[in-house]
């Protein structure tokens, strides 16, 4: 399975995500909205960053239930409460400190939302996966 990644002339080109994927595989994934909760329900952080980090582990858990990595996503869809572009840059050091520096920018999608499911919730991330 590869996922091929292109950011076509005339677009901007952004270090965050990728403009087209292309996924040649079998298998198509879907991978519920993950939140910064833990496995006893318990949010984790209290910050865009520190929240960015449990979602990242979360998706990484759910991931490799499937034999699936974070290489494996082709579209990842970002919900934030909140925002505004200032919490950006602690999203890109959440998706460094938990992927590493060279995670693989699958096509994505940010959208801002007046709340999520619980109070205090403030990022939600769902994946499209093809192996």
């Amino acid at each position: 399975m590869t996922i091929e990644r292109i950011n076509p002339d005339g677009l901007l080109a952004s270090p965050a995500y990728t403009h087209v994927t292309v996924s040649h595989g079998t298998q198509i994934i879907h991978l519920a909205g993950q939140v910064a909760q833990d496995a006893t329900g318990a949010i984790i952080g209290s910050t865009h960053e520190e929240q960015a980090e449990q979602v990242w582990r979360n998706l990484l858990t759910a991931l490799a239930a499937v034999d699936a990595t974070i290489e494996d996503v082709a579209k990842r869809t970002i919900y934030i409460v909140d925002y505004t572009p200032d919490v950006l840059p602690g999203l890109g050091r959440a998706t460094t400190k938990v992927l590493g520096p060279d995670a693989p920018t699958p096509a994505s999608t940010l959208i801002g939302v007046a709340s999520l499911y619980l109070p205090g919730l403030l990022i939600e991330i769902d994946a499209v996966v093809v192996r």
